[in-house]
């Protein structure tokens, strides 16, 4: 039963990464800008801890999230960080498109 909830868990975190990895590359193939998907990623994360933060104080939301929250939050976070680069690296190597 462990093994399958850690290939949950892995399976969700490479989801997470892969999701913000491509649309953080779509996003800045089509509006020319390099930074805007991590910002955006903050945003979604604001939205999404809102959401769920109830009338309680936000350190004891804080102390209520679990290690495999925080790092499919990672996950997202590098996929997006990531396309800021790849994208970055591309228009150095002389790709107009991108």
């Amino acid at each position: 039963m462990v093994i399958i909830s850690f290939l949950q868990f892995f399976v969700a975190t490479l989801l997470a990464f892969c999701i913000f990895l491509g649309l953080g590359f779509i996003i800045n193939m089509l509006l020319k800008t390099t930074w805007l998907p991590v910002y955006a990623y903050f945003i979604v994360v604001i939205i999404i801890v809102y959401s769920f933060w109830e009338e309680d104080s936000f350190i004891s939301y804080l102390k209520g999230t679990s290690f495999s929250d925080v790092i499919l939050f990672i996950g997202g976070l590098a996929g997006a960080i990531l396309s800021g680069y790849l994208i970055k690296m591309l228009r150095d190597k002389g790709y107009k498109m991108y």
